[in-house]
């Protein structure tokens, strides 16, 4: 698999990684040895990039990836993995993220992830307000220092947001999401990113499964599963769920979608090496619930550059049936 370099951290990975969200919760019930299983074939199929979250099921997914990497040599492996800390946060507020916090999630994740030094940490889409100010930034290069975690960076929701720590001189990455169905951080992000050594990590590529081309109008989803709980933002920033696309209108614009998958090719895969092609992108993260989805994520970095073509035909999806949903919200 072609790999990059993940902006200040130095380390190169795979194009393709794995997105952990759905190994600790909120997509339905994933088994422990079906999780064990997903992350497996995706590290087998040339994955070297795994991202998850103090959250995911309450540590449950960071957990689960730190029993992984440990039974495949741990530091020996080559793997890079990147958590994140913030929503622990109660009430999730600008204040609520300080020096102290900052360690007490922090000695959680490595318990959790079984490392005294964790590869990346991300600020978990905290309250814009927490971007602005200096104290965030001392504190965590605080953590550097005391030798907790080797790098930090953001997940942002805004394209504002991604803009703000792109600046600060030793975020390592910003994660955003990026997809067919969500094209603005193309116009100023990824170019501030590239320019400013900013690692760039794609998420949402698949617009929560919508790109895959599986779904109609009639398709369900579990109580427990984000994309039922989560349509109108009950939960969590709506952008997280189907992009902020409304499902329906979704459905209709990936059929148009998948009429441009290349001969041999799924559709999530033509939607992820769409991510691969922009300029900047550094890693994309879908997720998997078996390891079948895997593998076929990870085989989307065999796919040949689409075509001018191709690119000019998803950008005319996007403008007629999608941008006027998403462009100016985030």
């Amino acid at each position: 698999m072609e790999k990059r370099v993940l902006g200040r951290t130095g380390r190169d990975v795979g194009v393709i990684g794995l997105g952990c969200w759905q190994l600790g919760a909120d997509w339905g019930e994933v088994k422990e040895d079906t999780a064990l299983e997903v992350l497996g074939a995706a590290v087998d199929a040339g994955v070297t990039f795994l991202d998850t979250a103090d959250v995911y099921g309450d540590g449950r997914s960071e957990r689960l990836v730190g029993k992984f990497v440990a039974s495949r040599g741990g530091a020996a492996s080559g793997l890079t993995v990147a958590t994140k800390m913030g929503r622990r946060a109660d009430p999730h507020v600008a204040d609520a993220y300080s020096l102290d916090a900052f360690r007490a999630w922090n000695d959680r994740s490595r318990e959790n992830l079984g490392v005294d030094t964790l590869d990346l940490v991300q600020l978990h889409c905290p309250p814009t307000e927490v971007y602005s100010r200096e104290a965030t930034w001392d504190a965590l290069d605080t953590l550097v220092d005391e030798g907790r975690i080797a790098a930090y960076g953001v997940s942002v929701e805004t394209v504002d947001e991604a803009l703000t720590a792109i600046a600060r001189p030793h975020v390592a990455s910003v994660q955003i999401i990026l997809n067919v169905f969500r094209r603005k951080p193309l116009e100023q992000v990824l170019p501030a990113a590239a320019e400013a050594g900013v690692g760039i990590i794609a998420r949402v590529p698949l617009a929560s499964g919508l790109l895959s081309g599986k779904y109609d109008e009639s398709t369900t989803f579990a109580e427990s599963d984000h994309r039922t709980f989560n349509r109108q933002g009950e939960a969590f920033d709506v952008g997280e769920t189907f992009s902020g696309v409304p499902f329906e209108v979704g459905v209709a614009a990936a059929r148009e979608v998948a009429a441009y998958t290349p001969q041999g090719a799924t559709t999530a895969q033509l939607a992820l090496r769409w991510i691969v092609d922009q300029p900047g992108v550094s890693v994309v993260i879908p997720g998997a619930r078996n390891a079948e989805q895997a593998r076929g994520n990870a085989a989307a970095a065999n796919l040949a550059p689409l075509s001018d073509e191709t690119q000019a035909a998803l950008a005319a999806i996007y403008d007629e049936r999608i941008r006027t949903h998403v462009h100016a919200r985030w």
